[in-house]
């Protein structure tokens, strides 16, 4: 128990590391891959609701920290993304990638109009249709390429760290 959180705690760093750095240097169409919101969504679904929601609050409050205007819109917003993704735990297959990137798709998706609704319609910016076809949907596409990776990964720490746990 204490390594599967130990692990989770040091990929979440490593992945808003990779996410602040490395990934903001590789954009494609002047956007980068969400990898917080990927890891909140993987989580969730491998996991459940409660760590999808812990998970969705620590990844949030450290994109907070670094991006955010206000403490705790983005801790909120993943938050809730992951306790929402964490009901799909109930169907959940290690070697069907095809729900986290649909499921990966949408919390984008929604992440995006929350993030233009707290931070663009607030102060008067209108311009929808331009915020969704030049960074909603661009970032979209990216992070669910990303997330068949990133979901592999996961998947075999997470069988590891369960299999060292019942050798114990």
């Amino acid at each position: 128990m204490i390594k599967k959180r130990i692990s989770t705690v040091i990929i979440i760093i490593i992945a808003f590391l990779l996410w602040t750095t490395l990934f903001q240097s590789l954009k494609l169409a002047n956007v980068a891959p969400n990898i917080m919101l990927a890891l909140v969504v993987c989580y969730a679904y491998m996991r459940g609701r409660t760590s999808g929601l812990m998970i969705g609050f620590l990844c949030g409050l450290l994109s907070d920290m670094m991006y955010g205007t206000v403490i705790g819109l983005y801790a909120f917003a993943l938050m809730t993304i992951g306790f929402l993704c964490g009901y799909c735990q109930k169907v959940y297959f290690t070697d069907n990638y095809i729900l986290p990137c649909v499921l990966v798709g949408i919390s984008d998706f929604a992440y995006g109009l929350y993030y233009y609704v707290t931070e663009f319609l607030v102060r008067g910016r209108l311009s929808f249709g331009f915020y969704l076809s030049k960074v909603i949907l661009p970032e979209m596409i990216y992070t669910m390429i990303i997330t068949v990776v990133l979901f592999r990964f996961l998947n075999v720490l997470e069988r590891y760290v369960t299999e060292k746990r019942k050798e114990a």
